[in-house]
């Protein structure tokens, strides 16, 4: 694979970056640049194999480690995490991180991106899936001048009434907006959902939305509940936002 493994300095210690690029790409050449937001299953070689793909697919793309405040730990297996108590295996990671704090380490990332001769303009796209859908919408309302596009997949608590709740950077977007739900998920039910979009309609953000018929977690090609034809769908309509979005975002 052509990739490599960066370490990136925050302000709260050194964050592992997977830096993908497109496959055969050797020498000079340039490609926009993607952050992809970790879901709570954490790197592992499923979610690896998913950053390569978009790669391939013409960017570069860095994938964060947004446990790293925890420190250590074992790639996990989400089939074994499903089966037994999931709260107790991934609670202790999830909480050394959240929206605010992946914003604040996204500042950290794109000062990284500024630094590399293949990255092809200062406008790039986000895409997050589970708990990393809201991180990459904050991640772009934090930083409105460096991302042109976000995708959330089967993003969760996107419209709460917490103080890091995605919604409220509704105001602060000027990427275009892809949200892709599923119809079986009790973290983003269609009354979040309905508030979620209206936040995004009074902001006037371009955006779009589906409700794929699926379960949370569907696009995880290693999570029990793949669906492999709703997953293919959403990776369409992803790179549709980016080749878009990013095509025309290369100042």
């Amino acid at each position: 694979m052509p990739s490599e493994k960066v370490t990136i300095r925050t302000r709260d210690g050194e964050c592992p970056v997977h830096v993908m690029r497109p496959a055969g790409a050797t020498g000079a050449g340039q490609w926009p640049a993607v952050i992809l937001y970790m879901d709570a299953g954490g790197i592992r070689p499923g979610i690896a194999a998913m950053a390569q793909r978009l790669a391939d697919a013409g960017y570069i793309v860095l994938l964060p480690d947004l446990f790293y405040r925890y420190g250590h730990y074992d790639p996990f297996v989400p089939a074994e995490v499903f089966a037994g108590d999931m709260r107790a295996i991934l609670g202790p990671l999830m909480a050394t991180t959240g929206n605010d704090k992946a914003a604040e380490d996204t500042g950290s990332l794109l000062t990284y991106l500024d630094t590399r001769a293949d990255v092809k303009g200062r406008r790039i796209g986000a895409v997050g899936f589970c708990m990393g859908g809201g991180m990459a919408i904050v991640a772009a309302g934090t930083y409105p001048d460096r991302f042109a596009a976000v995708a959330s997949f089967h993003g969760g608590n996107l419209a709460t009434d917490a103080p890091t709740s995605p919604h409220l950077w509704a105001s602060h977007l000027s990427a275009e907006v892809y949200v892709a739900a599923a119809e079986n998920d009790n973290s983003y039910p269609p009354e979040m959902a309905e508030r979620f979009e209206k936040a995004l309609a009074d902001a006037g953000v371009s955006y779009a939305t589906d409700t794929y018929p699926a379960a949370h977690g569907w696009v995880m090609p290693d999570f029990p509940v793949y669906d492999e034809a709703s997953a293919e769908r959403g990776w369409e309509e992803m790179l549709a936002l980016f080749e878009r979005a990013l095509g025309e975002a290369t100042e």
